[in-house]
């Protein structure tokens, strides 16, 4: 299982402006086997990103790019993703306008419609907690974008602490997304009041049945996101990956 955790780069936003090189090599260092592509420096060159990641043998869990960029510049996208060796184009975020019954509506189609002429390639969308707050035919506007049906193209991308800072159970939430979750986005809560973030294995959320479930059901990247750190976010990766190790081997 170990090779399969990935630290995903929004947590080092600010890092990354000192160097991507630098950064991808003490990811290395601390024993991550990949990074998912996303919050990379404003004006970047695909190739220094490729070259890093070969030099360092990361693997790429996937690219976070927004629904905007997938629809204006695709072919840009599925040329960046072959540089990265990877087949999993995400869509990480909605604006406003869009967190509508008619807007969820829009947007499952127009993932779908990327997803057809990305042939080849799996689009998956990542959730927040504010899909979760409006209801659609009886299910949350997540649960309508990520159906599991034959018309859908648009597979999951659960981010665990999201799910249940919007009142999900995250181990029930992702039961219908096996084989149909690639990557899955593992973050903590704090458990306390302010239930904010924290690293993997210190907080509330009971990880083990979720990775044992996701080990059983197609899940090929386990990417650890922490949108805020309360300190120096390397090292707050570095904790997330010691428990998730701890965590997998108990599960051998």
């Amino acid at each position: 299982m170990q090779e399969k955790f990935a630290a995903q780069l929004f947590t080092l936003r600010e890092e990354l402006k000192r160097g991507i090189a630098p950064v991808f090599k003490e990811l290395k260092q601390m024993g991550w086997a990949g990074v998912q592509i996303s919050a990379l420096p404003e004006g970047y060159d695909p190739d220094e990103v490729a070259a890093a990641l070969k030099e360092n043998q990361l693997g790429t869990a996937g690219m976070h790019i927004s629904l905007q960029r997938m629809e204006e510049d695709l072919s840009g996208v599925l040329q960046e993703a072959d540089l990265y060796n990877t087949k999993d184009i995400v869509c990480p975020f909605l604006p406003e306008s869009l967190r509508t019954v008619k807007g969820y509506k829009e947007v499952r189609s127009r993932l779908n419609r990327i997803a057809e002429d990305a042939f080849g390639y799996r689009i998956s969308y990542h959730n927040h907690n504010f899909e979760l707050a409006t209801t659609m035919d009886g299910k949350t506007a997540l649960e309508y974008l990520l159906e599991p049906s034959e018309d859908n193209r648009v597979l999951a991308e659960v981010d665990l602490y999201w799910v249940k800072k919007g009142g999900g159970d995250p181990l029930a939430f992702i039961q219908p997304y096996k084989n149909r979750m690639p990557i899955i986005h593992l973050k903590d809560m704090t458990d306390d009041e302010e239930e904010t973030f924290a690293e993997v294995g210190t907080g509330k959320i009971d990880f083990a049945p979720i990775l044992r479930w996701c080990e059983r059901s197609g899940v090929e990247w386990y990417a650890v996101e922490q949108d805020k750190c309360p300190g120096d976010p390397m090292q707050s990766l570095e904790i997330s990956l010691k428990n998730l190790n701890q965590l997998a081997l108990q599960m051998q």
